[in-house]
């Protein structure tokens, strides 16, 4: 397994990503823009830096190359892909097969929706890509891998987890051993997308299953939360 982390431009502090990256090593580092801003915060050179670079800053750039060791993509603003697919793209040529991804949310909208849905690039390649941030676990959960998820308390990324449809429908979820069951139920993004939100373990060991489509699973605790696991 090749362990990449990958630290993105949207909101993201150093102290979380200081304190997240406390028990975890990784194999490659990418940054992507503004995310080598957190980096040089953490005293942490990343393997490779690709982006436009518009948030970091050109000149600030030419001088960090001065100092570090870096493997650097430069693109032009104007171009098809966001920074951090162009990163995504960057980790599958590496050969990565496990990626935790660091300021994908918490800034513009618009490239938080992009990244999520950049999930799924990951997980057709059967990459294990997980979104982190201060509140949230975003990951995709895809009815070929036997529809089945098994959830233990104390080692969820915070109390509550989310199922929501990926694709159009999702069929036949089952939810044992949590607060709200449910037994072969459809949600679609058009009718109840919000069915299975907010849910919590009832029991020590709690069951997933569904039979078609792919979920985005939501682990996640509310802000005055503090006791994460990280």
């Amino acid at each position: 397994m090749k362990r990449c982390l990958m630290v993105s431009g949207g909101r993201l502090s150093a102290e979380f990503a200081r304190e997240f990256l406390k028990n975890r090593t990784y194999d490659l580092v990418i940054a992507v823009d503004a995310g080598l801003s957190v980096l040089e915060t953490l005293g942490i050179c990343p393997d490779a830096a690709v982006g436009d670079f518009d948030t970091y800053g050109r000149g600030r750039l030419e001088e960090y190359k001065k100092n570090h060791a870096v493997s650097l993509t430069i693109h032009r603003p104007e171009k098809d892909e966001a920074d951090t697919e162009l990163a995504f793209s960057e980790a599958f040529r590496r050969g990565c097969t496990h990626m935790d991804i660091l300021g994908a949310t918490g800034g513009r909208l618009d490239h938080e929706l992009s990244n999520i849905h950049l999930l799924y690039q990951g997980m057709k390649r059967g990459l294990s890509v997980s979104i982190w941030d201060e509140q949230n676990r975003i990951y995709l959960i895809p009815a070929e891998n036997c529809g089945k998820k098994t959830y233990r308390k104390g080692e969820t990324y915070g109390n509550y987890i989310s199922f929501l449809p990926f694709t159009q429908e999702v069929k036949g979820i089952t939810l044992t051993g949590f607060k709200y069951p449910l037994f072969k139920k459809d949600i679609s993004i058009f009718e109840n997308p919000s069915l299975c939100v907010s849910n919590e373990l009832c029991e020590e060991e709690a069951v997933m299953t569904f039979s078609e489509g792919i979920l985005i699973c939501v682990e996640s605790f509310d802000a005055c939360g503090l006791d994460k696991k990280n």
